[in-house]
């Protein structure tokens, strides 16, 4: 009498089987097709002239008619120099600052040492419309309303403590020897900081001048209500004036949405490689 054994194929830990790849598969198709929706839409609006929001799905008629107007008979140009201006200073600025706090909570002890970060975590919390009218009255009396420094120390005021929290854990995982090694050398602590730390910082500094700029170069509410000349307006601002009392210049509005994600996706292009290891990696490599 004889027996036949079927062997059973046994999957290996990880391994998934057709259904539940499947599954995946058109799960992250759909999320995909979700989230790429109000891109695609946007861009076919900006091409389809004037009356692109009547007919947005005809797919016939493309120009752009829309991107020209908005290049050559607006003011997007000097929104677009403005928005630049204040968010690069409020990179530069906020990342100064942020680092130099995050190193010092890192490193060193002082009074107040330990509140100085919770403080930080705790001006965080308040949401904007809270902020605005105690921030217009300071502003108001240091005579910053409707400039580039105003909204610069504003944006600030928002994008340092996440910043400055983020890169104090950063720098906690750079070894203490490093700092050591640079007094024996005869460095000063900002030296030491500077020609030391900065360099193995490099993933988390990318990281938070990402965020800072991104922080600045979309940010409405302040803008709208700091800015009152047009020649200081930002993008968020000078957006605004497309949408009239009885009518909104879909065309116009849609074209310059997208002439405005080209700075945010380059500065993505170029901080990409660093987003994970700036959140993730500590300073030990090189």
């Amino acid at each position: 009498m004889s027996s036949t054994s079927t062997a059973v194929r046994v999957r290996k830990r990880g391994e998934r089987s057709r259904g539940s790849s499947a599954a995946l598969h058109t799960t992250l198709v759909l999320a995909s097709l979700v989230a790429l929706f109000p891109v695609v839409f946007i861009v076919l609006v900006s091409l389809r002239g004037e009356n692109g929001w009547t007919h947005p799905t005809e797919m016939s008629g493309f120009s752009l008619a829309n991107y020209a107007k908005v290049l050559g008979d607006t003011e997007f140009l000097t929104w677009f120099g403005n928005s630049m201006i204040i968010a690069g200073g409020t990179t530069l600025v906020g990342v100064t600052i942020s680092a130099s706090a995050g190193y010092a909570v890192s490193r060193m002890r002082f009074p107040g040492h330990s509140s100085l970060m919770w403080s930080f975590l705790l001006f965080q919390m308040f949401p904007v419309a809270v902020l605005i009218v105690p921030l217009y009255n300071i502003l108001g009396k240091m005579g910053l309303l409707d400039s580039y420094g105003g909204l610069i120390l504003t944006y600030c005021s928002v994008s340092v403590p996440f910043c400055a929290w983020m890169l104090k854990g950063y720098f906690d995982t750079v070894p203490a020897e490093i700092d050591e090694s640079g007094r024996v050398d005869g460095l000063t602590p900002f030296g030491t900081f500077w020609r030391l730390i900065v360099p193995l910082a490099r993933p988390g500094l990318a990281v938070t001048a990402f965020y800072t700029f991104i922080t600045a170069w979309s940010e409405v509410a302040f803008a709208t209500q700091f800015l009152s000349s047009e020649e200081n307006y930002t993008l968020a601002v000078g957006l605004q004036t497309f949408i009239g009392p009885h009518r909104a210049e879909w065309g116009l509005m849609t074209a310059a949405s997208v002439l405005i994600t080209v700075p945010a996706g380059l500065m993505f292009f170029l901080a990409q490689k660093h987003l994970v290891a700036g959140l993730t990696a500590g300073g030990t490599k090189g």
